[in-house]
């Protein structure tokens, strides 16, 4: 594999060029799959105004708004990885809310904020009615690999030095959830765009050798 480094700048303009130049006709449901450490928030949002100034409506959705009540995130213990990898996130309601009726034949009409952690109650969020053309841009970590129907997929990879190196040590529990995710998912070989961001200030586009 190669690894190019680019700006930031130059990374949103290509993942704007690629997704905004995907069917105009139709919803695009984004994944950018990452840890923390990477950024994935950050990225997403910074591709909403690009893509809107090229008419693509863009919408974020963030899966710390779908997480599962603290009773069953929780249960056993609040420093759990495997509840972390397997447990946490509201993958049936990300779909139900989002996804499907984002995608081919759906109704458009999406919540982008399922759950309020900080409460532990639903949020209420109001319902929205997508354009035809939006792209659904769904920022977190462990996305991929568990059936979520995803058009256009960008994992943002870290080594294990990295994200050692830049996990916060409140959330260094999370460590092994993220080398179970290498082990048994292996994101980097099938995701459509792989970013490299080891180095903040310096991703790197990683693509197959010629």
């Amino acid at each position: 594999m190669r690894a190019t480094p680019v700006s930031f700048e130059v990374l949103v303009h290509d993942l704007t060029e690629r997704l905004a130049g995907r069917e105009s006709d139709r919803r695009v449901r984004v994944a950018v799959d990452g840890a923390d450490a990477a950024g994935p928030d950050r990225l997403a949002d910074a591709l909403v105004d690009p893509l809107r100034v090229l008419g693509r409506p863009a919408v974020r959705v963030d899966t710390r708004d779908f997480l599962r009540p603290a009773s069953v995130r929780l249960e056993f213990g609040r420093a759990n990885p495997d509840s972390f990898y397997a447990g946490w996130f509201d993958e049936a309601g990300l779909i139900r809310e989002v996804l499907d009726p984002a995608g081919p034949g759906g109704s458009g009409r999406v919540v982008t904020r399922l759950w309020n952690a900080e409460t532990d109650r639903a949020a209420r969020e109001p319902y929205q009615d997508l354009p035809r053309n939006a792209i659904v841009l769904v920022s977190g970590p462990l996305l991929l690999g568990s059936g979520l129907p995803f058009d256009f997929t960008v994992h943002l990879e870290l080594t294990a030095a990295a994200l050692d190196r830049r996990t916060p040590a409140e959330a260094r529990w999370t460590l092994p959830a993220f080398a179970r995710y290498v082990d048994e998912v292996a994101p980097e070989t099938f995701a459509d765009v792989v970013v490299r961001f080891d180095d903040p200030r310096r991703p790197a586009l990683v693509t197959a050798l010629d």
